[in-house]
């Protein structure tokens, strides 16, 4: 199948409460966003960072599990039964190193692709290992890359850079986007930093990129006591704003989004002379 020609279709962004430490429950949620998020009629449904456990959860460290393993199953078996792709945060172990994982599920339920988060926050360097490679999956939904959260930093835009040289149509991020307790969404909006990464390479590359943040309290790790708010984003070709979620620890939601994928522009060293043209001066 040609992938850069594929139709428009739906995506879900699942908003989806994350509790410190249990899997159990937290895995339930995620099998409950992935169905409701096929019966909308969405082809892919995108869940947060960290989905199992809760981001720097100390729990990563006797519970966190193998991919493939335990958690990564439940997923592709509700990926399976629902017929829809999955993109997911999940804590993984791999010998003696804990990784912040992403995973991108196939309606079958194979693992297509995973992600080892890089540009790790310092204060999760005690939980994680940093991840050492970059890829994409060519899938029958766009080809797809799946950085995670801060990935997309606007001072780690290298990485959406190369994603994007590799041709991904769309970035499919799971995020754990916390604010201090006392934060007033109102007297101070979140997401000026997602929206400006996102949007500088939407209109780059015509790209589609998506990040998904859970909500809840954080009650374990070094940022325990914070909130995580949701406000999850997707910005399509030319730095349209397709959706957004709304603010709150408590605002769990299921947040379609009509997608349209645009063709690469460009291949190779063209990839240059394309972006010199829209004004970018960088490497």
């Amino acid at each position: 199948m040609n992938t850069e020609t594929q139709p428009a279709y739906r995506l879900a962004m699942g908003q989806m409460l994350v509790e410190s430490g249990e899997a159990e429950r937290n895995l339930g949620r995620a099998r409950e966003m992935i169905q409701r998020a096929a019966e909308l009629g969405a082809r892919v449904v995108v869940l947060p960072e960290c989905l199992d456990l809760g981001w720097t959860s100390s729990a990563a460290r006797e519970s966190a599990q193998p991919i493939p393993g335990r958690f990564s199953e439940a997923l592709a078996e509700a990926a399976r039964q629902a017929r829809i792709h999955v993109v997911a945060g999940l804590t993984e172990r791999a010998a003696e190193r804990l990784y912040n994982a992403a995973v991108l599920v196939s309606p079958s339920g194979d693992i297509l692709l995973k992600h080892r988060k890089i540009n790790e926050l310092d204060i999760a360097h005690d939980v994680y290992s940093i991840g050492d490679s970059l890829a994409v999956a060519r899938t029958s939904i766009g080809t797809i890359g799946i950085p995670i959260c801060a990935d997309n930093f606007p001072d780690a835009l290298v990485l959406g850079h190369s994603l994007a040289r590799m041709g991904a149509q769309l970035l499919l991020s799971p995020s754990a986007w916390a604010m201090e307790a006392d934060h007033d969404n109102a007297k101070d909006p979140y997401g000026s930093l997602w929206l400006g990464s996102y949007t500088t390479l939407a209109k780059l590359y015509d790209l589609t990129v998506v990040g998904v943040s859970n909500v809840g309290w954080i009650t374990a790790g070094p940022w325990q006591g914070r909130k995580c708010i949701g406000c999850s984003l997707a910005v399509g070709p030319g730095g349209k704003v397709l959706a957004q979620g709304p603010y709150g620890e408590a605002a769990e939601a299921l947040i379609p989004v009509d997608v349209e994928l645009t063709p690469p522009a460009a291949r190779g060293t063209l990839i240059a002379e394309m972006l010199r043209s829209k004004g970018y001066q960088g490497p």
